[in-house]
């Protein structure tokens, strides 16, 4: 699963839970997300493919041993600096991130769902090998993708795609677009 689709799971999925709770996604809650939606590929994939230190891009931070406890722990850390929301919107995105890699092959291509992924290292499963080196292993699953866009099939998942990405940016600039002005910020002051 790529990292826009990720955010995008993670940012509809937060913002429902902060409206259920009669609050908007905050430009904390936001950045805690966004890191959360990306943080086991962000360990994994360089660990594995540039670093060998793990077997496969989707070993460590893709397990519900390590997801779990670690999201935790972030909730508990927040919480006791009075930043409840924050860890959970970095939980929630993160762990989130498991499903929806077990979800996305079968989705895309008709592959059967490896629930092993999301059990490393007491299952063991067939994927990204380590040591591949992370640029060929991304520029791997990018023309894996493409020609995956020449199939009939793919029209169906495009659309659903194309559906959560919109979803998470109505929602989004309905939250008021948080991060948005912070990171315009910054961004001038860089180039200042």
């Amino acid at each position: 699963m790529f990292p826009w689709d990720h955010l995008a799971i993670g940012y509809v999925a937060v913002s429902l839970l902060f409206r259920i709770r009669g609050r908007r996604v905050g430009a904390l809650a936001c950045a805690a997300l966004a890191l959360g939606s990306q943080f086991p590929d962000l360990v994994d994939k360089p660990l594995a493919w540039a670093f060998t230190v793990l077997p496969g891009g989707t070993t460590l931070a893709h397990s519900v041993f390590v997801a779990v406890p670690l999201s935790a722990a972030v909730y508990v850390l927040a919480r006791h600096r009075a930043r409840a929301s924050v860890g959970a919107a970095f939980g929630v995105a993160y762990v989130l991130h498991l499903p929806a890699d077990l979800l996305y092959g079968p989705l895309a291509t008709g592959d059967p769902i490896r629930v092993g992924a999301v059990l490393w290292p007491l299952v063991s499963t067939p994927g990204t090998a380590a040591g591949g080196g992370l640029l060929s292993n991304t520029i791997y699953f990018i023309t894996r993708y493409y020609a995956y866009l020449d199939s009939p099939r793919a029209i169906g998942f495009l659309l659903l795609e194309v559906g959560l990405i919109l979803a998470a940016l109505a929602l989004w600039v309905d939250d008021g677009t948080p991060g948005l002005r912070e990171a315009s910020t910054a961004a001038r002051r860089v180039l200042a």
